[in-house]
């Protein structure tokens, strides 16, 4: 089976053409269980996500802040394995008929073996795979097999990134581009800032794809801020924090299907 890396390209495409920015959310699986996960994901897209990323929790995750590497703690403390991930991507995907991509750390990849891992992706329906720690210049291995399976390979890039290295990130990637907002981890923060906006200029200047902007946008007047000059708006942090709030599950599932809402609303400027 092929992924569905051409319903990424066709839903970023659809929201350009209805001039805004596409909404996409990110949750890890497994959180606050493996079934939770599968609903909370389910909600963001009944709330208004375009794509959703499911994180697959690790132990030592470079790019999360405290919020997310909470959420990863209680999954990985209840043994989620890779398969659960796989699991929630595969059911997320069957009831919305939407794109499901996997956030992950190289490691889990690496020993779970590249083609066994791309191939289980595309069999549950996956969209593509986020990966931030893999250097360009390692991942021929992972984009052979990526392309084989219908599945975008989708690099990070960051404000220190220099226009000749964006070039090589954005020349071996597809998808879309991630643009990180600021150096550091993920997180709410009061203002995205102008960072954001110079790296999606240098960035759109080398290629032809999306270019979504993530970490710091947390509520609806951000992303209508961001949706501004990106063609995709990431929120993770304040989903998994909304989670970590509520008294139980359901009302989890209520505030992170309000959360989708209100963002979607901001980024077609309608919030």
């Amino acid at each position: 089976m092929s992924g569905n890396i051409q319903l990424l390209d066709e839903t970023l495409a659809a929201a350009r053409s209805e001039g805004r920015s596409a909404l996409i959310a990110y949750l890890p699986a497994g959180f606050p269980t493996v079934d939770g996960g599968i609903a909370a994901v389910k909600a963001v897209f009944e709330g208004g996500a375009d794509v959703v990323e499911v994180g697959l929790p690790h132990s030592d995750p470079v790019l999360d802040g405290p919020v997310i590497q909470t959420a990863d703690d209680i999954a990985l403390k209840a043994g989620l394995k890779i398969a659960d991930v796989m699991r929630t991507v595969r059911e997320a995907f069957e009831a919305t008929g939407k794109p499901v991509l996997v956030m992950t750390y190289w490691n889990p990849i690496d020993r779970y073996g590249v083609e066994r891992f791309t191939a289980e992706l595309a069999e549950a329906g996956g969209a593509g795979c986020i990966l931030p720690d893999l250097p360009v210049q390692e991942s021929a291995l992972w984009r052979e097999h990526a392309e084989k399976h219908g599945l975008a390979t989708v690099f990070v890039v960051a404000p220190s990134s220099k226009d000749e290295r964006l070039a090589t990130i954005t020349a071996a990637g597809s998808g879309f581009v991630y643009a990180a907002s600021l150096m550091g981890v993920t997180g709410t923060r009061a203002s995205v800032g102008e960072q954001a906006q110079e790296l999606v200029r240098r960035t759109k200047a080398t290629t032809d794809l999306p270019v979504c902007v993530g970490l710091g946008v947390s509520n609806a007047s951000q992303a209508a801020e961001v949706a501004g000059f990106a063609d995709g708006v990431i929120v993770g942090s304040a989903f998994v924090q909304r989670m970590l709030d509520a008294e139980d599950e359901a009302a989890g599932l209520v505030a992170v299907r309000e959360l989708a809402g209100a963002l979607a609303k901001g980024v077609r400027g309608t919030a």
